[in-house]
């Protein structure tokens, strides 16, 4: 299959964004009439329209330079593998914020959710899921939701199923990510996927918390996602880190309790 050309990727995420040409011509300071044979292939962008163009747009990196090779030009964003001694410091901070945040869990995940690093604290997650699906690489949704993963140990199993399903529609339409797609698919063809509706949504809940029994007990947990805030680098630019809060004394007590042991 061919490259898809740079003006058709261009209409492609700007109809993506819901945003018109009249409205990008103008955040990009170029004239209407230029985007248009940009995106119809009567004109070839230079690198910097270009570039201001997916800045507007808010285009992933990793798409950014598909576009650039498109119309012809090299990438301007390195793609380095975590092995890479340039990405040597970001794993050494990404390893300080993981043990930093015991007693309570963490896990740094690419933009696929397959698991790069974790704390100690994970394990009360991983406990008692079966060695398949913790074989490189681990994908925390599929633990989350196999089957055979945390699914049978998740009390609001429907809910947050439907809560993963809308963070990876909203991901998707973010990155328009293949991987993200058949991750998508995959989780959704999972037998317990239409077992239940989810219940209602209370007026005066603030956030969903990820509820689950384990072999200390009943555990409930909020997380929030966390990024690099001025990565140039694809590769860094894709990784996110997922920190669990206790949702409730009683597990605050059970991971202060494991902590000190």
């Amino acid at each position: 299959m061919g490259t898809v050309p740079v003006g058709q990727q261009l209409r492609q995420w700007r109809e993506r964004r819901r945003v018109s040409q009249m409205q990008l011509a103008l955040d990009a300071d170029i004239s209407p009439r230029h985007l248009s044979f940009i995106e119809t292939g009567r004109s070839r962008p230079s690198t910097g329209t270009l570039e201001r163009l997916a800045e507007q747009l808010e285009v992933p990196y990793r798409a950014r330079n598909g576009m650039l090779r498109a119309a012809g030009f090299a990438p301007r964003h390195a793609e380095r593998p975590l092995d890479d001694p340039a990405m040597e410091q970001a794993l050494v901070a990404i390893q300080h914020i993981l043990k930093g945040h015991e007693p309570y869990p963490a896990i740094a995940v690419d933009r696929h959710w397959n698991i790069l690093a974790a704390n100690d604290a994970i394990s009360f997650f991983t406990e008692q899921i079966g060695s398949a699906l913790l074989a490189q690489p681990m994908n925390a949704l599929k633990i989350a939701l196999h089957p055979e993963g945390l699914a049978p140990q998740v009390v609001n199993l429907a809910e947050w199923h439907a809560h993963v399903m809308e963070q990876l529609d909203r991901s998707i339409e973010a990155s328009a990510d293949e991987g993200l797609v058949a991750l998508r698919a995959e989780i959704a063809g999972y037998p317990h996927a239409q077992a239940e509706e989810p219940p209602a949504a209370d007026p005066d809940r603030i956030w969903l918390p990820l509820i689950i029994d384990t072999v200390v007990g009943r555990m409930s947990f909020v997380s929030t996602i966390t990024i690099f805030g001025t990565p140039v680098d694809v590769t860094l630019s894709e990784l996110a880190l997922e920190a669990f809060y206790p949702a409730d004394e009683a597990t605050a007590d059970i991971l202060r309790a494991a902590g000190r042991h």
